[in-house]
């Protein structure tokens, strides 16, 4: 018997072989079929690359069945799974691959182009596309598709995360980790093997990949992976495949409402729709629970696997509002500033511990041991809980952006900004925006009898970071907003923002 979380799949192979596991534009892949083309690639990866215990392997793609095939074989091996996010840029996604030195990027059919560019400049860095993986798969049975010394503590996913310090971070996260994500999961939903999932959001974030897609496959649940987001596709889906949940960030909750087919798409089969990602606004909840479907927030971070606190479809129309309790394998602490609990009804920062917690920040010690502390996670995010142990969130303590579910830190960003001439000092903050929940936004100062305009400071920020990590608006002022110890004091550019007081030029 295995000592994998690869378990899950050998066992509903097992018991129910010709259960349908994962469909895809067209697919069926039972349980049966799952389980042989995970060991295929296991053994291809072992025999041909000389995979190990400890290597890790990048996944650069769209959602597909082959990005969770590649998540177990690594899993049987004991390697680690790292999912690239196709919408960095080339410099980004190479400093990523150089930091967890990666031995093999896996690159699905629209990003092979970019994958030999990037594995040409990332030394000892080998690509390797779906076509190379199906070429080898004869003969592949005979070789063995597990690697000794592999268990539940092994780690098992390195998921890059925007550093506050404007360098990612890579968090670990053990195959126990992600055992205990998915039974916060399956308490949080009530998921059990008649639901069918649908998932949308892209598996390079934990949300799209652990909140409902792993957990449904340790239940032995239906799973209908899409490439990527589309509204009609997704609307679609729901009436001709009647799935019964779903996960979608508040950017995509609006895009689905503002699609002529919203109001006549039958929802009937959907037990329940799972959102976070940020502060999720009433209105936003509303769209869905106008139609009665439920819709239940959830808490949580990379590094926590996600699944930390969440509602429950029980309290979905009553907590609107509420991130929920703590979940069934975590606990959590608000605390003040010297780390003391705060009573029901006062904000501290937010404090979590349990088992799919990260390990540790990959090669990076120093931010480890910032993050945890006497066995507790710092979040950074400031909330409350009231006298009935529901939890809200009403602050960001780190200055993350969110903006339609992508985390922007503004330290990226105000690295650029320092490299542009004629700028005496910048800040970047989030602006409230009626579709991306918020986006970021460049306060500057500029030196006396400087000139440069906005489309000049903006194309700064071309081929550097990720377009939609750019600042959407320039707000010029003759000196930022500082306390007595010289610090910028983001929280009243927000404020300024959000009242109007400070407008965009």
């Amino acid at each position: 018997m295995s000592n994998d979380i690869c378990q899950w799949i050998e066992t509903h192979a097992d018991f129910v072989p010709e259960k349908l596991a994962v469909r895809f534009e067209g697919r069926e892949i039972t349980y049966r079929q799952l389980l042989s083309q995970i060991e295929t690639t296991a053994a291809i990866l072992k025999a041909s690359r000389d995979i190990g215990r400890g290597d890790r392997i990048a996944y650069l793609g769209f959602n597909s069945p082959e990005m969770l095939v590649l998540f177990f074989a690594c899993a049987r091996l004991g390697a680690l799974l790292l999912p690239l996010n196709w919408r960095l840029t080339l410099s980004e996604q190479t400093y990523i691959l150089e930091n967890a030195g990666v031995r093999i990027l896996v690159c699905d059919d629209n990003h092979v182009t970019v994958g030999y560019q990037l594995s040409g400049s990332v030394p000892g860095c080998e690509i390797c596309t779906h076509a190379d993986i199906a070429a080898a798969a004869d003969g592949a049975e005979e070789h063995a598709t597990r690697n000794p010394h592999v268990d539940l503590t092994t780690p098992l996913l390195l998921v890059y995360t925007s550093g506050t310090t404007g360098q990612p971070k890579g968090a670990v996260l053990t195959q126990e980790a992600v055992l205990f994500n998915a039974l916060n999961s399956i308490h949080m939903h009530e998921l059990d093997s008649s639901d069918h999932i649908l998932t949308v959001l892209p598996m390079f974030h934990v949300g799209g990949l652990n909140i409902q897609t792993t957990p449904a496959l340790y239940v032995g649940a239906t799973v209908t992976l899409q490439r990527r987001f589309e509204p009609a596709m997704v609307l679609s889906a729901i009436r001709d495949c009647r799935p019964t949940r779903l996960v979608l960030v508040p950017a995509t909750i609006m895009a689905l409402a503002e699609h002529p087919s919203f109001k006549s798409t039958d929802f009937s089969s959907i037990r329940s729709v799972t959102t976070g990602s940020t502060i999720v606004q009433k209105s936003v909840i509303d769209i869905f629970h106008d139609r009665n479907v439920p819709v239940v927030q959830n808490y949580g971070l990379t590094e926590t696997g996600p699944v930390a606190l969440y509602l429950r479809v029980e309290d979905a129309f009553s907590r609107v509002g509420s991130t929920g309790r703590g979940a069934l394998h975590t606990r959590f602490r608000i605390v003040d500033d010297e780390d003391r609990d705060v009573p029901a009804g006062q904000s501290g920062e937010l404090l979590l511990q349990g088992p799919n917690v990260l390990s540790e920040y990959w090669g990076d010690p120093a931010a480890t041991r910032e993050a945890l502390q006497n066995g507790w996670f710092r979040t950074g995010d400031i909330g409350y809980c009231d006298s009935d142990g529901y939890v809200y969130i009403n602050d960001r303590k780190k200055d993350v952006v969110i903006s339609g579910g992508e985390n922007i830190y503004p330290a990226e960003l105000e690295y650029v900004l320092d490299q542009v001439d004629g700028l005496v000092e910048a800040a970047v903050v989030g602006m409230p925006d009626s579709k991306w929940g918020e986006v970021p936004v460049a306060v500057i100062v500029l030196e006396a009898g400087s000139d440069i305009d906005n489309t000049t400071l903006l194309s700064y920020f071309n081929g550097v970071l990720a377009r939609f990590k750019h600042p959407k608006a320039v707000v010029r002022v003759d000196a930022l907003p500082r306390n007595v110890m010289g610090k910028v004091l983001k929280h009243a550019l927000r404020e300024q923002l959000a009242d109007g007081t400070l407008e965009p030029d």
